[in-house]
């Protein structure tokens, strides 16, 4: 049911609809022979300590997997998969699993042979090795890092059929690193003279050399040099040995294997942020620099790859909200397509600019429903539908669609991508 959809046609005849099966219960009247027969984990030793020295997920978990979609790009090399938000709880994305962007594919870089150079208009050029960066203070936070194309199939209707590829270009790590404002103090800034209007210009080492400009406020502010992520070494996916964190704004400015930053008076305005990663308006004018994640949110569990297996009862309803603005501060969740709202729980919240876990308890019924995530942040801004974003931007974009995600239940607890408004 993909497409533009009407409330009144998904719903008409619905709102009576009751599942035939009652909420899941244990029968005292038969025993289970899981309960009552010694079963063979319990009869023979297990795996021993030493058996796999690096832990790997059960098999059990197998299906637990970042994916791609073939048809989105030409290949695998310059192309992104995606983080399986439906099958993961709580907010930390484990790095295995967490979403990967690449634009000549991953590089394998070693610790003894990287460097990071520091340029431009600085008193003293430096370059420093990894082992340079792990004698500076160092911090720790938990950000969300974003792709500026996450939703963007869905602009102009519901596309795919699944949250892990409608908005699973995302996660949310424990990065661990040097801000840059120290390395930047390292060189000196005073041969910049006065810094506002001040850019850093930041380049990976790989063979696409992707490289982005930074105003120097923000480089001066949370950007981090990061080389831990989760309390472990980055993946090799993730930009190893050292990549750049630029908490709240858009995924393509986190560039990794990062080897360069310059210091300059002016924007760089390098391909990708001139011909990629702009908004281009109903006109076909490009809107550049539209660095920050706006407030977003989306419903992980029941989604149409965690369909609601259990029948009427008791249903927890999950989901993801993040804002490069800062803290969540609430998350409204319809079961009607937007008729009424409930203002859901929202989990521990730790760092600004990290992802919040949200849950809404209700009794299902087996009625259908329009289940909707709309999220607020600290600053008052309110998560739009996808309706107001097209009134503002027509319907040319691809990047920063924030815009409302709606999945289809049916009775039976199936889940479908569609849209409504």
């Amino acid at each position: 049911m993909n497409g533009k959809t009407t409330r009144r046609g998904i719903l008409k005849g619905g709102a009576a609809m009751t599942a035939g099966l009652a909420a899941g219960s244990a029968s005292a009247a038969e025993p289970d022979p899981l309960i009552t027969e010694v079963q063979d984990w319990a009869m023979y030793t297990g795996a021993g300590v030493d058996e796999v020295p690096y832990g790997l997920p059960i098999e059990y978990e197998s299906d637990v997997i970042r994916r791609n979609v073939e048809w989105l790009t030409a290949g695998p090399i310059s192309s992104i998969n995606f983080t399986p938000i439906h099958a993961l709880d709580g907010t930390i994305t484990p790095q295995g699993c967490a979403f990967e962007r690449h634009h000549s594919g991953a590089i394998s870089l070693r610790k003894e042979d990287y460097r990071l150079m520091i340029n431009g208009l600085v008193d003293t050029p430096l370059v420093f090795t990894y082992a340079d960066l792990e004698r500076f203070p160092r911090e720790t936070h938990v950000y969300f890092c974003e792709c500026a194309a996450n939703t963007g199939m869905e602009w102009a209707g519901a596309q795919l059929n699944g949250a892990q590829f409608t908005h699973g270009m995302i996660h949310n790590m424990e990065y661990t690193g040097v801000p840059l404002r120290t390395l930047l103090k390292e060189a000196g800034l005073d041969a910049a003279g006065d810094l506002a209007g001040k850019w850093v210009y930041v380049e990976g080492a790989d063979a696409s050399s992707n490289g982005r400009s930074i105003p120097m406020e923000k480089a001066l502010d949370d950007v981090l040099v990061a080389f831990k992520a989760n309390g472990e070494a980055l993946r090799k996916e993730h930009g190893y040995p050292v990549r750049l964190v630029v908490p709240g704004w858009e995924g393509n400015l986190w560039v990794k294997w990062l080897r360069r930053v310059e210091v300059l008076d002016a924007a760089v305005e390098s391909r990708e942020e001139t011909s990629k990663y702009t908004d281009v308006m109903e006109d076909g004018s490009a809107r550049k620099w539209t660095w920050v994640m706006d407030a977003k949110s989306v419903i992980t569990s029941p989604s149409p790859q965690s369909p609601i297996t259990h029948g009427p009862g008791p249903l927890v309803i999950s989901g993801l909200a993040w804002s490069g603005h800062g803290r969540i501060t609430r998350v409204d969740v319809t079961t009607d397509g937007g008729v009424t709202w409930q203002t859901a729980r929202l989990g521990r919240q730790g760092d600004a600019k990290a992802l919040t876990r949200f849950y809404l308890d209700i009794e299902w019924d087996g009625s259908e429903m329009l289940l909707q995530s709309r999220a607020m942040d600290e600053t008052g801004y309110v998560q739009p539908t996808k309706d107001q974003l097209r009134e503002m931007r027509g319907e040319n974009s691809v990047y920063h669609n924030n815009g409302i995600q709606t999945w289809y239940i049916n009775s039976e607890g199936a889940a479908e991508n569609v849209e409504i408004s």
